[in-house]
């Protein structure tokens, strides 16, 4: 049993640990968001780019045509060949590696991810993958707060409370969203409440933002028009629309897995060469339909703006949700989230416009559902629901929707607990650790991360 100078002596070096984990905070959110605001403008750039090329391209008919797939794929196979001969651990979105990073299950990956990742996800998100740039941000985040710790030599405690804290300031940055942000370091990474890391958390988060804005602004991501608090008699179609988010995102969610499973029957073929297939895919749909593919930003923001109708909505759900689910199984670097958040956004949309036709009595706004869509599909499928809550909130700047949020993300996850579908990243995560490295176990109190 300890003795009192013991244990005292214990909290003033667990004090001291916390100051200094507080004045690194800032350092490693800075360094995360200017590494995310960076990424974010890089992509923008490689976005009309793209556009400008596809535009270019309709010139020269078939000539045109082939340039553009061609394009597409040399992009995803260099993505693909970057990811396999420097950092295997920069596939996907990164999130899982993260986590498993935190648990103790596998070693920090070597920062050669950072480069990477970065420019991995340049061309595989660049070449029009329906892939988020969250994946990379919280990744690259995680590693450079990881690196700010080693250069300042703190232990492997340390560096994995700053790691779990740079991740969260990738998130921020790449949604503008630091309250977001912070939520889903404790929510998602590390699922239960650490007070050093939710301190270090906030710190990394809120220093991110503000270094972030001086780059990109501080205006909200997507722009919605007022929408008025929900009525007593529209209150209960969102807790359907959540029911039915959950149910599509047990769909997505296999979906997923399914076009995963399928890239692994073809491990025969060099991993260039299915990504190239994939961006080979994506270039022949950019040439024809070039604002459906790439992360989905501006489909979002014509989905929140009220743009679409019922028979249309149905096709470009079916083929945004498809083509996420394709894109994911190229194992270049990219996110989940953005892609989820246009699917919300368009079954919300699409149930608003129902909902309009059949109870013409009531005033009803469907861009209100589609708001509400967005965050309860992204709560089935991620299981994250005050991280979906809170992005949503600060990436359209609107607090109306608050309390339909909680009512369709509490549907959503209520039908995912009781039909048993496991969360995204929990099934991912068995699937993109390597078995060689799945049994690992950091030593209590070792620093040989760090």
């Amino acid at each position: 049993m300890n003795s009192k100078p013991e244990r005292a002596g214990e909290t003033a070096g667990q004090m001291r640990s916390l100051f200094v984990l507080a004045f690194l905070a800032p350092i490693a959110g800075a360094a995360a968001g200017i590494l995310g605001a960076l990424f974010r403008l890089a992509l923008a750039r490689a976005d009309r780019l793209r556009d400008e090329f596809v535009v270019w391209s309709h010139g020269r008919n078939i000539v045109g045509f082939l340039l553009v797939v061609t394009g597409c794929a040399s992009a995803t196979g260099i993505a693909a060949w970057l990811v396999r001969r420097f950092s295997p651990d920069a596939s996907g979105s990164g999130i899982p590696q993260v986590e498993a990073v935190l648990e103790g299950r596998v070693r920090q990956a070597p920062f050669i991810l950072i480069p990477v990742k970065f420019l991995g996800g340049l061309l595989a998100i660049g070449a029009g993958l329906a892939l988020g740039r969250e994946g990379p941000s919280v990744q690259m985040g995680a590693s450079i707060a990881h690196l700010v710790g080693k250069i300042f030599k703190r232990n492997w405690p340390d560096c994995r409370v700053l790691l779990a804290a740079g991740a969260g300031a990738g998130l921020a940055t790449a949604f503008n969203a630091p309250v977001a942000g912070a939520i889903f370091v404790l929510e998602e990474l590390v699922r239960r409440f650490e007070p050093r890391i939710a301190i270090v958390a906030l710190g990394a988060s809120s220093t991110a933002i503000a270094v972030a804005r001086l780059f990109l602004g501080d205006a909200p991501d997507f722009h919605v028009r007022a929408l008025a608090f929900p009525s007593n008699g529209t209150k209960f179609l969102f807790f359907v629309l959540g029911a039915l988010c959950g149910l599509a995102a047990i769909a997505y969610n296999h979906a997923i897995l399914g076009a995963i499973a399928a890239a692994d029957r073809l491990r025969g073929w060099p991993v260039e060469l299915r990504a190239a297939m994939i961006g080979a895919g994506i270039g022949s749909l950019a040439w024809f339909a070039p604002e459906l593919v790439g992360g989905g930003d501006p489909i979002t923001q014509r989905t929140l703006q009220g743009i679409g109708t019922l028979a249309m909505i149905p096709l470009l759900f079916s083929l945004r949700f498809g083509l996420g689910a394709i894109s994911y199984a190229a194992a270049t670097p990219g996110g989940l989230f953005a892609p989820l958040l246009v699917l919300g956004a368009q079954l919300g949309l699409f149930f608003g416009l129902g909902c309009q036709l059949l109870f013409s009595g009531l005033q009803i706004q469907p861009e209100a559902f589609a708001v509400v869509g967005m965050a309860a599909f992204f709560a089935g499928v991620v299981r994250a629901p005050l991280t979906g809550i809170a992005l949503v909130t600060e990436m359209t700047g609107n607090v109306t929707m608050l309390l339909p949020m909680m009512g369709g993300c509490f549907a959503a996850m209520l039908v995912t607990a009781v039909l048993r579908n496991p969360p995204i990243y929990d099934s991912l995560s068995t699937r993109v650790l390597p078995a060689s490295r799945s049994d690992y176990r950091a030593p209590v109190g070792s620093s040989e991360h760090a």
